[in-house]
């Protein structure tokens, strides 16, 4: 299927995109980073956009920047880019948590920014953001403002981020030496059924596909506790059963990878 029509815009800044998005309220503007998510959504007229504002030519959106014992991903920055970056020890979970992200081409396009907007409860990146306590940063018309990623999921692709508003970086304040992430999928490459991350440091687990946000446990008790404490239904092929035992492993297979990465940090 081809897209239904729309207005391509090729934005220069982010200032200049935050204007286009303010002029064109109403029209239901779009805007559009990698596009792995989008372009596809489009093309099967999930999404319509009347306008399409790109991106991806803007200069300073992609990069890594360490600040002490900070970490700031500028929004344009690649999937691919933070697996093959040193991260060091304290943000190691980032890079190797992306070998779970679809295929290797979706990773080379595919960026950080586009998939916190995307808002999608499975994406790996949505779940490092709250697992990490990340803050993400987004520029309107009066500037920019951080958002908390605690407080910036609402809901199914559902996010805190004004319809003028672009995201700029996603800044993670504190390493995570000993946080580990893991998922099922049916078929590598897929969407997560069930996809886990812990962080042994603040003794959280954050847990995606077992509601419309990712889900914080914090603070986190044995893994059949928080598979307990799930509300969860029945859905076409996946028995509400079925994710709660896969919640119960995955969560004990991510703390069994944490342990073992302290244990080789400690030799």
């Amino acid at each position: 299927m081809k897209p239904a029509p729309f207005t391509y815009h090729r934005a220069a800044s982010v200032r200049g995109a935050v204007d286009l998005l303010t002029e064109l309220a109403g029209e239901e503007p779009k805007l559009l980073a990698g596009g792995q998510s989008l372009v596809a959504m489009m093309n099967f007229r999930m999404a319509r956009p009347g306008h399409l504002v790109d991106l991806t030519h803007v200069p300073g959106l992609a990069g890594i920047r360490r600040e002490g014992d900070t970490l700031r991903i500028g929004a344009l920055t690649t999937h691919r880019a933070v697996e093959k970056a040193d991260l060091g020890p304290g943000f190691r979970i980032l890079s190797d948590t992306m070998r779970w992200v679809g295929h290797l081409p979706i990773r080379t396009r595919g960026t950080v920014g586009g998939s916190i907007a995307h808002a999608d409860a499975t994406a790996e990146w949505c779940l490092l953001a709250v697992l990490l306590d990340a803050v993400i940063v987004a520029e309107g018309p009066a500037g920019r403002r951080e958002i908390a990623a605690g407080e910036f999921f609402l809901g199914p692709f559902t996010t805190a981020l004004e319809p003028d508003e672009v995201i700029v970086e996603i800044v993670f304040a504190r390493p995570a030496p000993r946080a580990a992430f893991t998922e099922y999928a049916d078929r590598r490459g897929d969407f997560a059924v069930v996809a886990a991350g812990v962080d042994p440091d603040t003794d959280s687990v954050v847990l995606g596909g077992v509601g419309p946000v990712p889900v914080l446990v914090r603070p986190a008790g044995t893994a059949d506790e928080i598979a307990a404490g799930l509300d969860l239904r029945d859905e076409p092929g996946v028995p509400a059963a079925y994710r709660r035992g896969l919640v119960r492993t995955l969560v004990a297979r991510a703390r069994a990878a944490a342990a073992s990465s302290e244990e080789e940090r400690h030799g």
